[in-house]
């Protein structure tokens, strides 16, 4: 790949995907958007974290709804990109400390980190 065309610069620093997926209700992987409605609705949070990073002075974020992000047993939740960090979240509160602790200030919350060997379990 020596040949290959540099990557051009990044438009966002960071990305932000929401899993916004709806799953019949009783589904036995569950639904990140059912759980997102018990927080507060999934609107209302992607709402709540784009204004908050703004207040936090966090530039050069899109935070996007995703769709399924295939970990619905761990939702709701989010991956951070161009990491790759993978977050669950149950409040405004863990929002805002992903948002200061992640973007803001470089560093990881470890208590709401979903790791690559989380796996689902087997339905």
């Amino acid at each position: 790949m020596a040949d290959a065309p540099a990557d051009p610069r990044l438009f966002y620093d960071r990305h932000v995907f929401m899993c916004n997926n709806v799953r019949p209700e009783g589904h036995p992987r569950g639904c990140c958007m059912a759980r997102a409605e018990a927080a507060g609705g999934f609107d209302k949070l992607r709402g709540y974290a784009r204004e908050k990073a703004r207040q936090l002075g966090i530039q050069k974020v899109r935070f996007n709804a995703a769709g399924c992000l295939d970990r619905c047993e761990f939702g709701p939740n989010m991956v951070i990109y161009p990491e790759g960090t993978w977050y669950r979240y149950e409040s405004q509160a863990d929002i805002d400390e992903i948002l200061e602790t992640h973007l803001k200030n470089g560093g990881r919350v470890q208590r709401l980190m979903l790791q690559p060997d989380q796996l689902p379990p087997k339905h």
